[in-house]
Order: C-alpha cells, then sequence, then structure tokens
C-alpha cells in the first residue's frame, strides 16, 4: 500500500487548505484513515481520524472545530480541510491507514501504513 499526501503549502493565518491523501496498492475502504503531523523540533502527534466505517471522527484538542476530515471510499482518498489556519499548525503532514486497531492505539501511532509528509506552513 503506498499512501500519497498532496495540497500542502504556505498560507496566512486565517486561510485554509484542504489535504489529499490518495491511496493505491489496496482498497482501504475498511481501513481506519487518519492524519498527524510533526512540528519542527516537536514530536509528531495526531491530528485527526475517522474509523473504516465513517460513522464517528475523532480530532486533537488543538484543531476541534476547525479542521474536518472525510474520506472518499470509492477513489481511495481521504481529505483534511484545515480552516482558520495558525501559526502553530505549521507541521509537516502525514496521511495513514490502519486496520483492526481500537481508536486510542491508532491516536498514538498505531497505524499499518504511512504517506510522506506534506508541509503546511503557516505565517501570521
Amino acid at each position: 500500500v503506498q499512501l500519497q499526501a498532496s495540497g500542502g503549502g504556505s498560507v496566512q493565518a486565517g486561510d485554509s487548505l484542504r489535504l489529499s491523501c490518495a491511496a493505491s496498492g489496496r482498497t482501504l475502504s475498511v481501513y481506519a484513515r487518519g492524519w498527524f503531523r510533526r512540528a519542527p523540533r516537536k514530536e509528531r502527534e495526531f491530528v485527526a481520524l475517522m474509523p473504516w466505517s465513517g460513522d464517528s471522527t475523532h480530532y486533537a484538542d488543538s484543531v476541534k472545530g476547525r479542521f474536518t476530515i472525510s474520506r472518499d471510499n470509492a477513489s481511495n482518498t481521504v481529505y483534511l480541510q484545515m480552516n482558520s489556519l495558525k501559526p502553530e499548525d505549521t507541521a509537516f503532514y502525514y496521511c495513514a491507514a490502519a486496520s483492526g486497531r481500537p481508536i486510542a492505539t491508532m491516536k498514538l501511532g498505531g497505524m499499518d501504513y504511512w504517506g510522506k509528509g506534506t508541509l503546511v506552513t503557516v505565517s501570521s
């Protein structure tokens, strides 16, 4: 399985971006899909997660109300709509997928597949 994230860029505070993560090599409709990020000089952190069923979403407190995760199983793609961006959102964003793992485990980074990061830079 290969995950390819795209959509990163440089924006001003308050702007919006939408990240996409396309999967190839296997249908991921029964996989949970998530987003993580790593800011400069910081540890990787959980951002958003959607179980394979799509019946719930989970967000880090720092992005709740501003970011929205969604998925299109037909195209094997997951999205992260990021609104009201802040300078502290600056990071490499990584998409990931997992199957059969508890939500808590996935939030801690327990995922099966990872994509390469896409850089989001938010200036004030």
